[in-house]
């Protein structure tokens, strides 16, 4: 069986970044994947500005306040946020506030609970100020011409806000990676449909497409096909004409009625992973060609059935590789050293992903079942526990632990 690692390993070296490109309003960026860097025309903040409300001041004007009475000093000008500021005259003060342009000539700001104002226009100061007090530079944040988000950057919030402050009203990202999914199983039933006697419902088909919608693909779900070789050879040679990727679940075994592994295998081709983790066991990874053309395909990635083992394995595999084909450079959750408040005598001799939630004094608690049919532990538990194989857990122990905040983004 192929470790976690390997079989990961194979999967990323496979993938190949979507080479087009588009622009888009920068208000409609939000986890979208950077095609180029997006570098700064300006300095921010594009002059010296006031961190505080106050008085914008020449230090040399206030030599010995401190040492007796205090310095008065008339307001020449008054400069809010916004509205440009003109050269401070010697001996004046000027009021000001935060975020205002500070004035040619003014080389500290007094903050206004630092000084008293008066109602003839002046303002009296205790002390002088230290250079540069209260004044933030021009540039602090970002200087001209550097790079504030390289290529392969996945927009956030605080992203677009960066590059707004820029003044970049739009960016040049990579195209949406296009997937689509089907499912197999004559037992399959979606919810509101009457539910016969061996039938389950299709928890799989909300789970993926969800994931797949927070990863933001585009998604073409093709729904339930028929356990029929014909069928299923018909549907990926659909999905694989305008497709990235093709996911299926279930349906990869060896079973007679199991056809998505020949059915690829007349269409392109296919490897059969036995990869050494629990939950998730099989994994199916390949391609399908387009239109018979022997070098231009779509990738295919079968998962297991398991609901469980579909969500870990879509976690752990398939988000990596979609993230890579969108062209994202950092591809791995952060990983986090936790304390284990509970004890596994026995490890199992696969790698163990075991579901487990944060409890109230900071450590781990585990999930009584885990086994790959229980869902529930997905909904419970707050992330995985990277178990190595033949590894028992004693309570107090420092765990790897990767939460599921770090997995379906």
């Amino acid at each position: 069986m192929l470790a976690t690692a390997d079989a990961l390993g194979r999967l990323l070296d496979a993938a190949r970044q979507v080479d087009a490109r588009e622009r888009v309003d920068t208000l409609d960026a939000l986890n979208r994947v950077l095609a180029a860097d997006v570098t700064s025309p300006l300095d921010v903040p594009p002059m010296h500005t006031s961190a505080m409300d106050g008085y914008a001041v020449r230090i040399a004007d206030l030599a010995g306040a401190g040492e007796g009475a205090p310095v008065t000093l008339r307001v020449s000008q008054r400069i809010p946020a916004g509205h440009a500021a003109g050269p401070l005259a010697a001996g004046t003060a000027a009021r000001i506030f935060t975020g205002a342009t500070v004035p040619p000539g003014a080389d500290a700001v007094v903050m206004q609970e630092m000084a008293q104002a008066s109602d003839d226009g002046r303002v009296a100061f205790g002390q002088a100020p230290t250079a540069g007090e209260w004044i933030t530079q021009q540039g602090a944040d970002i200087r001209r011409g550097s790079v504030i988000l390289p290529a392969g950057t996945r927009l956030t919030p605080q992203a677009l806000g960066l590059a707004a402050s820029v003044g970049c009203a739009q960016l040049e990202v990579v195209r949406r990676v296009r997937v689509a999914i089907f499912f197999t199983g004559d037992e399959l039933r979606m919810p509101g449909e009457p539910l016969e006697p061996g039938a389950i419902y299709n928890s799989n088909r909300f789970t993926l497409r969800a994931l797949l919608a927070k990863l933001g693909c585009e998604v073409t779900d093709l729904g339930i096909v028929p356990d029929r070789l014909d069928a299923t050879r018909e549907t990926l040679r659909r999905a694989a004409a305008d497709h990235d990727l093709i996911l299926t679940c279930g349906g990869v075994s060896v079973g007679e009625e199991d056809h998505v592994k020949p059915a690829v295998e007349a269409e392109g081709r296919i490897s059969m992973w036995q990869i050494a983790m629990k939950p998730g066991k099989p994994l199916a990874f390949g391609a399908v060609r387009r239109g018979g053309a022997v070098r231009d395909e779509a990738f295919f990635i079968g998962l297991p059935g398991n609901p469980v083992s579909s969500f870990c394995t879509f976690l752990l595999f398939v988000r990596p590789f979609l993230l890579r084909l969108a062209g994202v450079t950092n591809v791995a959750p952060r990983v986090y050293s936790m304390r284990a408040d509970f004890s596994q005598k026995k490890g199992d001799r696969r790698n163990e992903f075991l579901r487990a939630r944060v409890n109230a004094s900071g450590g781990l608690d585990l999930f009584e079942n885990q086994s790959s049919a229980v869902l529930t532990s997905t909904v419970w538990g707050d992330g995985l526990i990277d178990n190595p194989p033949n590894h028992a857990i004693g309570a107090g122990e420092i765990v790897r632990f990767i939460p599921f905040s770090e997995l379906t983004r």
